[in-house]
């Protein structure tokens, strides 16, 4: 990998735990915490694991729409937001993206 591409990377990932941080404090006001998982930037696709008071919390599937939602429209190189709050059955793919019905 190309030193280039790596200080891109790590300026997206930066750029990604800043808009978490930003957009959504009450994640580590509550105890809970948000890091990225799995980022791919080619297919723009990142997967962001909730932890500590978010796993097994009732509006963390609220706070993953938000995320979902936001970050689409905040970062252009993320096309898709996935989840994983660690209760079970890994990350969340059927809410991705933009178009997933809520419930």
């Amino acid at each position: 990998m190309s030193t280039e591409s790596q200080d891109t990377d790590d300026d997206l990932r930066d750029r990604i735990t800043n808009f978490l941080r930003r957009n959504f404090p009450q994640i580590q006001m509550h105890g809970g915490s948000a890091a990225i998982q799995q980022l791919d930037r080619e297919s723009g696709s990142v997967t962001i694991q909730l932890g500590g008071a978010c796993s097994g919390c009732g509006i963390s599937p609220m706070t993953i729409q938000a995320i979902k939602s936001r970050m689409v429209k905040e970062i252009p190189e993320i096309d898709t937001v996935h989840a994983d709050t660690g209760m079970g059955g890994g990350a969340d793919g059927d809410l991705g993206g933009m178009g997933g019905g809520g419930g």
